[in-house]
C-alpha cells in the first residue's frame, strides 16, 4: 500500500468527512470507495451496445449542457473569422 497527498479545501474535506462518518468508515476509506465506485462508473459506461444504452448516453450529455448547441451559421462564423485572423479564437 502506499500513500499520496491530496488538497482539499476544507469545505469540500468537512463535507467528505462527515459523509464518511454517517457511513462509519475513515475518510481514507470512504475517498478508496468513491474513487473505486468512479472507475467502475467509468468502466461501465466506456461501450454502448443496444440502443437503449445510445438513448441514454445522450439523454445524459443533453441534461449536462447548460447552453443549446450553436447553429451552423453560428459555427461556421467562428471558423471563418478564425481563417482570417489566423488564430484558433480559444
Amino acid at each position: 500500500m502506499s500513500r499520496i497527498h491530496i488538497i482539499l479545501d476544507e469545505a469540500d474535506k468537512e463535507r467528505f468527512r462527515r459523509q464518511a462518518e454517517r457511513e462509519a468508515k475513515s475518510l481514507a476509506e470512504w475517498l478508496r470507495e468513491a474513487g473505486r465506485q468512479r472507475l467502475e462508473a467509468a468502466e461501465q459506461r466506456s461501450r454502448i451496445e443496444t440502443l437503449a444504452e445510445l438513448r441514454a448516453f445522450f439523454a445524459g450529455c443533453d441534461e449536462r449542457e447548460r447552453e443549446p448547441e450553436p447553429t451552423w451559421e453560428e459555427h461556421r462564423r467562428v471558423i471563418e473569422a478564425s481563417i482570417a485572423s489566423g488564430s484558433a479564437g480559444t
